[in-house]
């Protein structure tokens, strides 16, 4: 009951007009140039961009200061007349190929390319051989006298005697 008038006070006290002013805003970041053709060109190349605070996100879709910046830069580069790949291998450049979500194949990312087909390969030839060392024809190993008797007591006490 005191939770029911609790909540009714704060929503009574609050109203529309406080939980509206407690929303978050909105989560997408204007455009900073005029020409949409070029802002869709921006986004175009920031999805190929890892944000490097959040590291989940691309720039595209980061609200990190870092990720602004980048946006911001890769439209001065646009407007200088540089295309897409001179952008990207600008940014791998000076951030690494960490950067790029799709890296390039180089010694250095092999591992990075072939790891998840290395460790699948792996987990499949441990599961085959712990398929090929089950023995579904072995014999179980015989009863101890002591476990004969013990299993014909509880036979007994259960009136189920052969």
């Amino acid at each position: 009951m005191r939770v029911f008038l609790v909540i009714l006070l704060l929503g009574w006290t609050l109203g529309p007009a406080g939980v509206a002013a407690q929303a978050p805003a909105d989560s997408k970041a204007a455009p900073l140039s005029a020409d949409p053709a070029l802002e869709a060109r921006v986004l175009k190349i920031a999805e190929e961009l890892r944000c490097l605070v959040c590291q989940n996100e691309t720039i595209a879709a980061s609200q990190a200061d870092l990720a602004k910046d980048l946006r911001q830069q890769i439209r001065e580069q646009l407007t200088q007349g540089r295309t897409q790949p001179e952008i990207l291998d600008f940014m791998a450049q000076r951030y690494g190929d960490f950067v790029l979500y799709r890296p390039p194949l180089k010694f250095s990312t092999v591992l990075l390319w072939a790891g998840p087909f290395v460790l699948l390969l792996l987990a499949a030839g441990v599961l085959l051989m712990n398929i090929r060392r089950r023995d579904p024809l072995a014999e179980p190993s015989p009863l101890t006298p002591a476990e004969l008797q013990r299993a014909q007591r509880l036979l007994d006490d259960a009136g189920g005697a052969p």
